[in-house]
């Protein structure tokens, strides 16, 4: 009985530097894939990931814009409509300027009536004060019940000093749209105004106009859901010092922000337009928008564009440098069809575009870089490499990616919402990030307005003067 345990005990035995081996091998392709990956990071810029160009630092890499050279002339094209002052035919005040002598013989020309004019106009702007008008309601004294009777004001006049819908709308516009930050704000209401408002003053007004346009904002958010097309994306806002992320849904005609302390699907099921979407949804593959399998999805290629840089740039893939050629050619061809008004690609020019689409992936099989591997064997789904992972995605969201060759509607990047968010953006950076989730609310639902009233070619500021009237300016479906 002891010769057997003996035995066992011998067979199972393993020596101690066998055991070293397989540590320091283990180790050793751990720290590898660990340094391959560190110097990934250090190879992303601006223009090979979603990395923003600020955070490229003083080592800016070379320009790789994706545009090809029109071959057109610097500045203003033929066409295009230029802002330039024209006179107009009615000026507000006319300054005659006379001739007394002859500028080449000297004589007195006092008498003589002008043959023509030469006219120049110069464009002001007034020097501005604040409008004051005086609300007065008569009391009336009755002679014959003595009762005294006292007129109604207005129902926007409620306080014996009050400021009026222009001025609350221009501070929600310079605030709201120009990003000016409000202590600065005062300063502009006292230089260019002569009217002093408090900052507290100017919150309220944020908070009030939120409250008005909130008809606009159902009906902004009901027209996005019966869109054929929506364009998603998020980007981080900080809010009372917290992390949180603004959630954007866009058309060309619609805007419509939240702030939610949540990045995914719980944020996206409260902004309630996915929930209920049945069109097609552009966006930039991140997972959780997969969630929504009521609508369509269609991958923003300006992202895959700029990973393909990166697999180049970083581990030289061939594959990458074909994929990259062909998903342009793609969208000239798309956009020459579009220009030439038609409605759709033939069907043989679709499936050729999808087989060299299937044939480039395929080829480039075998070229993807692998991570070290170790002989000891760990539990769990296999780790395999960055490039594998974008090289899968391209495989298994064939129609994701190629969506825009078979529907126009579709575009072939998510840029219409990330350029929504980049105003956002451009907030934080000007006037600093959020006191209050209140503040960060009311934020979204005036940018949504803002924006949703620019992109139908509505004037702000009367959108905005005729919401503190009470009459918003409401989107037609």
């Amino acid at each position: 009985m002891n010769t057997n345990i003996e035995s066992s005990t011998k067979c199972c035995f393993v020596p101690e530097h066998e055991i070293m081996i397989n540590s320091l091998t283990l180790e050793n392709a751990e720290l590898k894939n660990k340094v391959s990956e560190l110097t990934d990071q250090l190879s992303k810029n601006s223009s090979n990931s979603s990395k923003p160009p600020s955070s490229d630092g003083y080592s800016k890499p070379e320009p790789k814009s994706q545009r090809k050279k029109s071959g057109k002339k610097a500045g203003g094209q033929i066409g295009h409509k230029g802002e330039t002052l024209e006179q107009v035919s009615n000026p507000d005040f006319i300054e005659i300027h006379k001739v007394s002598v002859c500028e080449k013989c000297g004589k007195d020309l006092e008498e003589h009536a002008p043959i023509n004019h030469e006219c120049r106009q110069e464009f002001e702007l007034p020097i501005t004060k604040p409008i004051v008008t005086e609300h007065k309601a008569e009391i009336k004294l009755c002679d014959q019940c003595a009762f005294i009777t006292i007129a109604e004001f207005p129902e926007n006049i409620t306080q014996p000093v009050q400021y009026g819908p222009r001025v609350k709308a221009y501070s929600t516009y310079f605030n709201q749209q120009q990003f000016i930050a409000f202590n600065r704000l005062q300063d502009v209401f006292k230089d260019c105004f002569s009217l002093p408002i408090s900052q507290g003053s100017m919150v309220n007004f944020n908070k009030k106009l939120a409250e008005k346009i909130e008809p606009s904002i159902d009906a902004i958010k009901n027209n996005i859901i019966s869109s054929p097309v929506a364009h998603f994306d998020e980007s981080g806002m900080k809010v009372n010092g917290k992390l949180q992320w603004l959630h954007v849904s866009s058309t060309k005609e619609l805007t419509y922000y939240i702030i939610h302390e949540k990045r995914g699907e719980i944020a996206m099921n409260e902004m309630g337009i996915l929930p209920n979407f049945k069109g097609v949804a552009t966006h930039d593959h991140w997972a959780p928008y997969m969630n929504f399998n009521e609508c369509d999805h269609s991958f923003c290629n300006a992202h895959h564009l700029r990973e393909f840089e990166f697999a180049v740039d970083r581990y030289n893939q061939q594959w990458a440098v074909k994929i990259i050629k062909l998903l342009k050619q793609m969208n000239d061809t798309v956009s020459l069809s579009k220009k030439s008004g038609d409605l759709n690609l033939s069907k043989k020019i679709i499936e050729k575009f999808e087989n060299q689409y299937s044939k480039i992936l395929a080829d480039g099989l075998d070229e993807l870089p692998k991570l070290e591997e170790s002989s000891v064997k760990k539990r769990g789904k296999k780790k395999q490499h960055k490039i594998k992972n974008l090289w899968d995605r391209m495989i298994n969201n064939k129609k994701e990616t190629l969506l825009f060759l078979h529907d126009f509607n579709v575009e072939f990047t998510n840029n219409l919402s990330e350029q929504d968010v980049r105003m956002c953006k451009v907030k934080q950076k000007i006037s600093g990030t959020f006191r209050s989730s209140s503040g960060a609310n009311n934020f979204a639902k005036i940018r949504s307005y803002i924006s949703t009233a620019r992109k139908q070619g509505q004037n702000i500021i009367d959108c905005i003067t005729n919401a503190f009237h009470g009459a918003p300016f409401i989107p037609p479906h």
